[in-house]
């Protein structure tokens, strides 16, 4: 079986898609090839490496990514994670990619207490792996 490549986009790959990249790649293992990129690239948010921790996924590791440097890649699947990366993606040519959307709350714009960002992050985090596990069952199944 031929591992289908995923692409999670967003706009500046530093929180939404990087917790669906995390729980795609552990619910998909072997499955597919699972990429995270943005329109721009803002780093790592710590409160989306801190949650997905909580939920025993390390994410640690990955980094921000431009959607251009994965040009050469054929997608199965595109998955923007919020309306402004899907408003102002720039074009990616596939013929074959079956284009999702989901516009998923952005944690990171909560200011607040300790405890009222961690809920924010908690919320989307929990947003975020339900739409995971229903695209998988979907079509991984």
């Amino acid at each position: 079986m031929t591992k289908k490549n995923i692409l999670v986009l967003c706009t500046g790959n530093s929180c939404r898609s990087q917790m669906a990249h995390g729980y795609l790649r552990t619910q998909l293992k072997e499955k597919a090839n699972v990429y995270s990129a943005g329109i721009e690239t803002h780093g790592l948010n710590p409160g989306a490496v801190s949650i997905m921790k909580e939920d025993g996924i390390d994410i640690s590791g990955h980094t921000s990514n431009n959607v251009d440097e994965y040009s050469d890649i054929p997608w199965h699947f595109i998955i923007t994670v919020c309306d402004h990366a899907k408003e102002n993606c720039p074009y990616i040519p596939s013929k074959t990619a079956i284009r999702l959307h989901h516009n998923f709350f952005d944690p990171s714009k909560v200011k607040g207490s300790n405890e009222e960002v961690h809920t924010a992050f908690l919320n989307a985090r929990n947003e975020i792996k339900g739409y995971c596990e229903e695209f998988a069952e979907r079509e991984f199944s």
